[in-house]
């Protein structure tokens, strides 16, 4: 009974010393105004470089977004062209294709055609059937080759470059003298008087050198007089005349001429 009182007491004291302990207040909590606003002024720069760094990001992505698009579309219109291209290329390939079919048909009937001519040329028909010769009609042989002898009367002459196109115009060309038996051909074809009247043959001065047209040098002489001039200048040719030989006479002079091709093998 009597420590009941003494507990009570003590409870009391407790409670006492409890009421005079300090009370924490939202000022004591709450921080200072000066510590607000240093607190605000340092932390700026770092969320304003934070702002900055995002507005590159979407300043670069929007470049990069139209850059992305515009090659897109430049590529797109690249891929069209080469696309129209192609097209282009395979149209004309076809009609490339078409013109060598065509020109293959076209080359197979101008062989036929020539094996024909050249069978009629060569292989007249007569009442016996067909007789072939080492020349066709109007040529003269002497082996190894046929000649035409082109006696043209003085308004159909040529120069010595219009008759040789009419030599290669019957796929042949000028006679060329290259031993004694050709020089012998070609003299015993010729004719005409003495002068300038004579026949092309193919040799002229080419280079400051008498050359015949299929490149040789001149190496059987038959000149009737020391061609002029000396050393011979271009635009000179050769003549034959009958019985004297040579002559060296301008290619623009109006002459008759001689052609030959080789002969047909039997």
């Amino acid at each position: 009974m009597n420590r009941k009182p003494r507990e009570d007491t003590e409870e009391i004291e407790e409670e006492a010393d409890y009421a005079n302990e300090p009370v924490c207040t939202v000022e004591k909590v709450a921080a200072p105004p000066d510590y607000r606003f240093r607190f605000f002024t340092q932390s700026f720069p770092l969320i304003a470089v934070c702002w900055l760094i995002l507005l590159v990001i979407m300043g670069l992505r929007i470049y990069f977004t139209s850059v992305i698009s515009e090659n897109d579309a430049k590529l797109k219109a690249e891929i069209q062209q080469l696309k129209t291209q192609n097209q282009e290329l395979e149209t004309q390939k076809n009609k490339l294709t078409e013109q060598i079919r065509d020109m293959k048909t076209n080359w197979n009937e101008l062989n036929v055609s020539r094996a024909q001519w050249s069978i009629d040329a060569y292989c007249p028909k007569t009442n016996n059937g067909r007789q072939c010769q080492v020349c066709q009609d109007g040529w003269t042989y002497n082996n190894p080759s046929c000649y035409a002898i082109n006696n043209a009367e003085p308004p159909n002459r040529r120069t010595w470059e219009e008759a040789r196109e009419d030599c290669r115009g019957r796929n042949e060309n000028f006679a060329v003298i290259h031993d004694q038996n050709e020089k012998e051909v070609i003299d015993g074809y010729s004719w005409g008087s003495s002068g300038t009247n004579g026949e092309w043959i193919g040799l002229r001065v080419e280079d400051g050198k008498w050359k015949w047209i299929d490149g040789s040098n001149l190496t059987v002489i038959n000149w009737a007089q020391p061609p002029p001039p000396t050393p011979p200048t271009d635009g000179h040719c050769a003549i034959s005349v009958k019985k004297e030989g040579w002559k060296s006479v301008s290619c623009d002079v109006k002459q008759q001429w001689i052609c030959e091709k080789n002969a047909l093998s039997l």
